[in-house]
This record gives structure tokens, C-alpha cells and sequence, in this order.
């Protein structure tokens, strides 16, 4: 049951499920030692065609600039990510993967998809399809 958090019981719904898969994605990535930040970050990096500097990263995950740099030190510290030179900027860092931060990658990616098919096993193509209607009604009513 949604917490009524705003004046519409169904936009309470709405954040409620995307809450709860938040948690269910977590826990199941948190068994391998990940979460939906550390793969958001990895995945951002990984469809970059080039390395990303940390404002650009920021920007693309929608997440604070301070917190986005906490997220990438820890990837740092667990080899994952590497900071290199700009070559044009010789202040300036930009973000890759490493090979290993590939393979993490790849692995999160996995997890994730396999703990949204369960969440949504309960949903068949018709429903799937008309959820997405609804819901792109509701993005193109606030965009």
C-alpha cells in the first residue's frame, strides 16, 4: 500500500513501485557486490564513445556532482574505473572502464535484467504494452 505522499493516490502508486524495484534490483545486485548507483555509473561509462569527464557523468545519471564523485572513487578504488589525462586540458581528468569495470559491467547488467523479468513476470505483452502507453501519456503531459 502506497504512503500518500501527494494529493493523487495514483502518482503515490506510481513512486511507491519504482521504490520497490529500486530495492528488489539493489538487493539482488548487492549479492554481487554491487548496486543500482555503482551499475548506473558503470553502465553511462560503458555506452560513452569516449571517456567521460565527471561533470558530463553528473549530468547523464542525474545524480549530484559530489555524490557522483563518491561513486567513482569507490569504482577507482575497486579498479573499475580509471581517471586519465584530458589531452587538451591538463587539468582536467576524464573517466573510463577497465577491463575488469567491463566485465562488472556486463555482469550487473545481467542481474538487473534477470530481477526486472522476475518483477514483471506477472505483466503479459498486452499489459506491457498498454503500461507503456499510460506512462508515456504521463511523461508527455509533463515534459
Amino acid at each position: 500500500m502506497a504512503v500518500h505522499g501527494s494529493s493523487d493516490v495514483l502518482v503515490d502508486e506510481l513512486f511507491e513501485t519504482t521504490h520497490r524495484l529500486r530495492q528488489f534490483v539493489e538487493i539482488r545486485l548487492r549479492a554481487d557486490g554491487a548496486s543500482v548507483a555503482r551499475l548506473r555509473t558503470l553502465r553511462m561509462l560503458a555506452r560513452a564513445q569516449q571517456p567521460l569527464r565527471m561533470r558530463d557523468l553528473s549530468e547523464m545519471t542525474g545524480v549530484a556532482a559530489r555524490t557522483t564523485t563518491s561513486i567513482v572513487d569507490s569504482l577507482e578504488r575497486d579498479g573499475l574505473v580509471e581517471r586519465v589525462r584530458h589531452p587538451h586540458d591538463r587539468r582536467a581528468f576524464l573517466l573510463r572502464l577497465t577491463d575488469r569495470g567491463r566485465e562488472c559491467h556486463r555482469a550487473g547488467e545481467r542481474v538487473d535484467r534477470r530481477a526486472l523479468a522476475e518483477a514483471t513476470a506477472g505483466l503479459d505483452p498486452e499489459d506491457r504494452a498498454r503500461l507503456r502507453t499510460l506512462l508515456a501519456r504521463i511523461r508527455e503531459a509533463t515534459a
